[in-house]
């Protein structure tokens, strides 16, 4: 047996169409799916009927629409999310798969469904509203959560405190602090050099700083150059270099980096591989002040500094604020 987690439209919108007796999803274009017999039909399919789509999303999709269609059997169990009243429909799925158009809005492929009861979301632990917290449209459940919503939908689980709450949601959201500097690293890591080099530039003018940014070509060993004026009349003066590639810097990119600056000066080394150790100590002894910033420290300034991006650095790193229960 199985246990699925069908979601109600986009937001839930069509949890009261669900309720009648029905999941259902929707790729209506993809037509009557009856006669798919492998996944990779399927993604042949949904490639033809969506050829704009990115190879991610036709992976999942193609997945989804396969074990909606293909794996689910009669007998399966299945819950959808009803956000209005925060419950969990809990039934067992009673039909195979059919191409219905008119049945439920713009989501013609079905299974009829006898629902059994419904589940508080506040009755669940911690971990398995994590597990339900999926945007898929379709996903499974393990057997634990399961049977956490069955033992729910009788009346034996009460409801869950509010301290345990708040210590698990402290724990869930460093997780996704976590995750979403990584996914930042990964879309920074796809800049080309020189993208990098603007995004750099952006951080030093969301930070208060104008900035003169070297064209493409050799650059002395400077491609950014920083001041209050935008001239370097008024101090500091920041010189900027930007390396982004996987390797570490060493000791003779910073001291060549070094060579020529002013005792006024400032310096400024992007490396996205990072730094070596004697880089680092190659730093420490400099003539002058210079801050080594590795891709770690260029998201925290990216970060902090975010909200005073301009239009031409958001669309570099387009990022979107997402609000958390203090």
């Amino acid at each position: 047996m199985n246990y699925w987690m069908v979601r109600a439209g986009e937001k839930g919108r069509l949890a009261d169409e669900f309720a009648k007796g029905y999941v259902a999803i929707g790729w209506h274009v993809m037509g009557d799916m009856s006669g798919i017999a492998t996944q990779d039909e399927m993604r042949d399919l949904y490639e033809k009927t969506h050829p704009d789509a990115k190879p991610g999303l036709v992976g999942n999709a193609a997945a989804m629409a396969f074990k909606f269609c293909k794996t689910m059997e009669k007998g399966d169990k299945v819950i959808s999310y009803d956000k209005t009243s925060r419950e969990y429909m809990v039934g067992e799925i009673t039909s195979n798969y059919r191409y219905a158009p008119d049945v439920v809005e713009d989501y013609p492929n079905i299974r009829e469904v006898k629902w059994q009861g419904k589940v508080s979301r506040d009755r669940l632990s911690v971990p398995t509203k994590n597990s339900l917290g999926s945007v898929l449209t379709l996903f499974s459940l393990n057997e634990d959560v399961w049977n956490e919503i069955q033992q729910a939908l009788v009346g034996k689980v009460e409801e869950v405190g509010t301290d345990d709450n708040e210590m698990d949601d402290s724990e869930l959201l460093d997780n996704i602090k976590e995750q979403s500097r990584e996914f930042i690293k990964d879309k920074i890591n796809r800049l080309g050099p020189y993208e990098l080099q603007d995004l750099v530039a952006g951080v030093l003018r969301a930070m208060g700083y104008k900035t003169q940014v070297s064209e493409p070509g050799p650059d002395r060993g400077v491609d950014i150059f920083a001041s209050p004026d935008g001239f370097g009349f008024e101090q500091p003066r920041i010189f900027v270099e930007c390396k982004h590639r996987k390797a570490s810097m060493g000791p003779n990119e910073i001291r060549s980096f070094l060579g020529g600056r002013h005792k006024d000066d400032k310096g400024l080394y992007v490396s996205t591989g990072g730094f070596t150790q004697e880089a680092k100590y190659e730093a420490e002894r400099a003539s002058i002040p210079i801050t080594l910033m590795d891709m770690d420290k260029l998201v925290d300034a990216v970060l902090e500094h975010y909200e005073n991006f301009d239009t031409e650095t958001r669309v570099l790193l387009p990022l979107a604020k997402v609000y958390w229960p203090a």
